[in-house]
């Protein structure tokens, strides 16, 4: 299979990423092919991705310092991958009190992190009624009421710039959010209905039905929110399923340009989840994706591969076309995956130079979004931007390693909200 990609340099590898990009995506059926392949097509699928993303992105790989807060791990869902939510009356359910959430924030500034990552369950109000007296005894309707309230708490007290992964979301959640968020994200999983059933991955969760998880990633592109999703492979989708979860996420992109970041991430078994015995996918299997999703979503896209799901696999991953290692938190653990640390920052420096990469921390705001499309950060926000990115959109090499109280906007005159 040959034709997809052309770059005006005799070595891809080190094709300029200012170069101009002939590029011509695979076809439906050829994605789904080639996420079998083998032998001779396999080693041109990886190359080929790899010079897409050289093209595209240079030799820069990006990841963002983030402290991980775990708002509440009650959720209205029971995918069957989960080891994340917990019930009511679980002695390891809870959520986050105001002063628990600047503690961790806290920690993360006095860390050198800039993103803090709200990530908590879908809607529990809606099926636990402890939850949702909980919110009302401090003033609160709903999660995400409490969830834009520790956003802003966050923002005002430690500067850190929020980025919230809180399920499905209608476009006036959206509206809430988007003043105290940098960039929110959703995974889109699977476009899969067939797993909605009983017994499936996605069985008794109503927030994992496809179109709904769509219909969020379109009206975060209609608010000019800049977004983060993904698909999650191993749990039961076919190849076709794989791809057409992809092809899904380009169109939207296409029509808002609003996707900041595809994750390509993979599903790890775990002794306390109903998948407990499920079959993991392999190294190969993740190569193979990551490498079509290079190919269908091109040269601007970036790409990234969580690094603590596969610790021996950072050479692999760049090679089949990455170019983002994702938050990484020098604080707090992986709340989702709390059995995988996340690698030390100096070590993804180590990985990424042995493959001739340079390693770069940017926000969780993506550089193209920093320089060039000023649409997409909330006005309250573009203070703190500012002070911590360059020319390039990205944070300057070893600049604010220590705390870090929040700037003041110049010539702004302490005017609320434009301190961030």
């Amino acid at each position: 299979m040959t034709g997809h990609l052309a770059v005006p340099a005799s070595d891809p590898s080190v094709a300029s990423a200012a170069a101009p990009i002939v590029w011509t995506p695979p076809d439906r059926q050829q994605a789904i092919e080639l996420l079998a392949a083998e032998g001779d097509e396999l080693a041109w699928l990886l190359a080929t991705a790899a010079a897409l993303r050289d093209a595209g992105k240079g030799r820069v790989v990006t990841y963002s310092r983030k402290v991980f807060i775990p708002l509440t791990n009650l959720c209205r869902d029971s995918c069957g991958y989960c080891t994340f939510v917990r019930r009511p009356g679980d002695p390891l359910a809870r959520t986050l009190e105001p002063e628990e959430v600047l503690a961790i924030a806290r920690a993360g500034a006095a860390a050198g992190c800039k993103e803090a990552l709200f990530s908590l369950g879908d809607k529990p109000e809606r099926r636990h009624p402890e939850h949702r007296a909980w919110l009302a005894a401090r003033g609160y309707r709903t999660t995400l009421e409490y969830l834009a309230a520790m956003c802003r708490l966050v923002l005002d007290e430690t500067g850190l710039l929020p980025h919230a992964n809180p399920g499905v979301l209608s476009p006036e959640d959206i509206a809430l959010l988007r003043p105290v968020n940098i960039s929110m994200g959703i995974m889109l999983e699977s476009i899969s209905e067939r797993l909605l059933a009983r017994g499936q991955a996605h069985w008794a969760s109503p927030d994992k039905v496809p179109a709904v998880r769509l219909a969020t990633i379109r009206a975060a592109g209609e608010q000019r929110v800049a977004f983060t999703t993904g698909i999650l492979i191993g749990i039961g989708e076919t190849a076709a399923e794989r791809v057409d979860a992809l092809l899904a996420i380009r169109d939207l992109h296409a029509a808002y340009g609003h996707i900041q970041e595809v994750i390509v991430q993979n599903f790890r078994a775990k002794p306390d989840i109903r998948m407990r015995d499920w079959p993991e996918p392999s190294e190969l299997d993740m190569l193979r994706t990551i490498a079509v999703a290079r190919l269908l979503l091109g040269p601007a896209m970036n790409l990234q591969a969580p690094p603590n799901l596969a610790l021996d696999s950072y050479a692999r991953y760049l090679r089949a076309g990455i170019n983002d290692w994702g938050g990484v938190s020098p604080v707090t653990p992986d709340h989702i995956n709390p059995e995988r640390p996340w690698p030390a920052i100096e070590r993804l420096a180590r990985a990424s130079a042995a493959e001739g990469f340079t390693l770069r921390e940017r926000l969780a705001l993506y550089p193209e979004y920093v320089r060039a499309r000023p649409e997409f950060v909330p006005e309250p926000l573009r203070a703190r931007v500012r002070a911590w990115t360059g020319p390039d959109g990205l944070v300057p090499a070893g600049a604010l390693a220590g705390p870090h109280p929040p700037p003041r906007a110049e010539g702004r005159g302490g005017e609320p909200g434009s301190e961030h």
